[in-house]
């Protein structure tokens, strides 16, 4: 058997949560800017992974600054002043469960955003 970078990366920190968010009702993966992974419902992106080592994510302010004090994410590296944007760095498995447990954040806003505006769950 052939082993492929994709096959490897599979057991790496980014295939597992890879592995997770897709198995969730109308996410999908896809290519992102600057090499990223992106996680998509619908056109909405729930967050993106540069690699096994970095998490990227849009929150709403008061979440941002929430999980900020909490010690969960830090600024985003490039856009360290804009209010809504956080990263976390993946050293470990609790880093992958609590990226995978922002990223639910963020689909669970995203499904319910769905439901309001009547396009429905799936």
């Amino acid at each position: 058997m052939v082993t492929t970078t994709r096959d490897t990366r599979a057991t790496g920190a980014a295939g597992r949560i890879a592995a997770e968010v897709t198995s969730w009702e109308g996410v999908t993966a896809e290519a992102g800017s600057f090499g990223a992974l992106a996680f998509v419902v619908g056109r909405r992106e729930i967050g993106h992974l540069h690699g096994d080592h970095a998490a990227h994510f849009a929150f709403p302010r008061p979440v941002r600054a929430a999980l900020l004090a909490e010690g969960r994410v830090v600024p985003h590296p490039a856009l360290p002043h804009s209010p809504g944007l956080a990263a976390r760095r993946i050293a470990g498995e609790e880093d992958v469960r609590d990226v995978v447990a922002m990223l639910r954040m963020n689909y669970d806003r995203a499904m319910e955003r769905r439901g309001a505006g009547g396009h429905g769950g799936g």
